[in-house]
């Protein structure tokens, strides 16, 4: 049985060309740790390393590498920015498409203050949209108090692949001198963005999605202002300033304590390269077409509903379907296992996403495309699905 991969909001499927090398030859021929021996393999693989920060820095309009910070994944990206940066009595405004790494630590850290974190949530609509223009200036103005510090929110729903409007909010951080942080999730390496015109204070990445490199690495890339102020997520060796009693506070050694993912930046460094070469654009115009293609062909199935919008301009090339008085995850497991096509059903880690799309408690069938998919892929889906229905209809 073939296998047809669209889960892709999840974890991308394949990875770029050569990732495996990359990763497989730093193990074999390499092995060392960086910042800690002045021997050929370890100045081998910290010229890989800081090849990989240009790379990211290119990628994400940054002026300084040295300002790339390199996590875990975003999840951890997202608890160093969120742990590391509020205190008791700030107000913080998030929206109601987050995922879970976003909404999570925020409730811990107002739980760990007693209650003394204002976490505003900024409503969105049953498309998972966010108002723009007057209406988002007079929308996140009403939230606005005397203590409010930060906005932090997602560029594209992980749920129905909406694109919210970073740019603006990112104006109206700045003209109220707020931070603004970025979760890049969905959106990093799939869409032709300029980061750099966002002057954003963190971006927030992952380096297993649409930047096709394997799982375990990720990073978030700071602006001065912010890394000077934010805490540490996590402190211990960096192999330098050894003879210092705390933290260093030149970056980015001051967030990357301890010995990093080495074979995982081996593996990012070589996915932006293939990025680099083959240009997000062009990845875009494939997935969405892929996408748009998709949402035409099960537009008249009758029992099928889209959630979301259903046209491509400002959204990713993720859709979730929902199957009327059917259950979603006997479907999704017939499709996965019936017929090979690798999706995802449930509430995809962002429960307040459902509830905005009306989506809760039930959650959603994800289909979620990667520029290595085919039309023909599409097709055998959409048939496969159709087939589903006529099963289910039978009984």
């Amino acid at each position: 049985m073939k296998r047809i991969y669209l889960d892709n909001a999840a974890t991308s499927f394949p990875k770029a060309p050569n990732v495996g090398h990359a990763i497989y030859a730093y193990l074999t021929n390499i092995g060392s740790n960086i910042n800690r021996g002045a021997y050929q393999e370890a100045m081998e693989a910290e010229e890989t390393v800081f090849d990989t920060r240009e790379l990211l820095a290119e990628l994400f309009s940054c002026s300084n590498s040295e300002n790339i910070v390199f996590t875990k994944n975003i999840t951890e990206s997202l608890n160093l920015l969120i742990k590391g940066l509020f205190k008791p009595g700030d107000h913080v405004l998030t929206t109601s498409m987050e995922h879970n790494a976003v909404l999570r630590p925020l409730n811990h850290l107002k739980a760990k203050y007693s209650g003394s974190l204002d976490i505003s949530i900024l409503p969105c609509n049953q498309y998972g949209e966010l108002p723009r223009a007057e209406a988002l200036e007079t929308l996140l103005t009403s939230y606005l108090t005397p203590h409010s510090k930060a906005v932090i929110m997602t560029h594209a729903s992980n749920v129905c692949g909406t694109i919210l409007p970073v740019d603006e909010v990112s104006s109206f951080c700045h003209r109220h001198g707020l931070f603004f942080i970025i979760d890049t999730a969905q959106t990093a390496g799939t869409h032709n963005y300029d980061f750099g015109k966002l002057d954003a204070d963190a971006i927030a990445f992952t380096g297993h999605k649409g930047l096709l490199g394997p799982q375990g690495i990720g990073g978030v890339v700071l602006s001065t202002k912010l890394s000077s102020i934010l805490e540490p997520l996590v402190t211990g060796g960096t192999g330098s300033s050894s003879e210092a009693d705390f933290q260093p506070v030149h970056m980015p050694d001051r967030f990357e304590a301890g010995t990093l993912n080495l074979p995982g930046i081996y593996g990012l460094n070589s996915s932006l390269n293939y990025l680099k070469k083959l240009n997000i654009r062009t990845i875009m115009d494939k997935e969405l077409s892929l996408t748009k293609y998709f949402l035409e062909l099960i537009a008249d199935i009758n029992g099928v509903e889209l959630i979301g919008s259903a046209s491509t301009t400002y959204r990713t090339a993720v859709v979730s379907l929902n199957f009327i008085g059917m259950d979603n995850a006997s479907l999704s497991y017939k499709l996965a296992t019936a017929f090979g096509i690798t999706n995802r059903c449930g509430l995809h880690c962002a429960p307040l996403a459902h509830k905005t799309l009306g989506t809760f408690p039930q959650g959603t069938v994800r289909f979620s495309f990667s520029h290595f998919n085919t039309q023909d892929e599409v097709e055998y889906t959409v048939k496969s699905i159709k087939q589903c229905l006529l099963e289910e209809n039978k009984h």
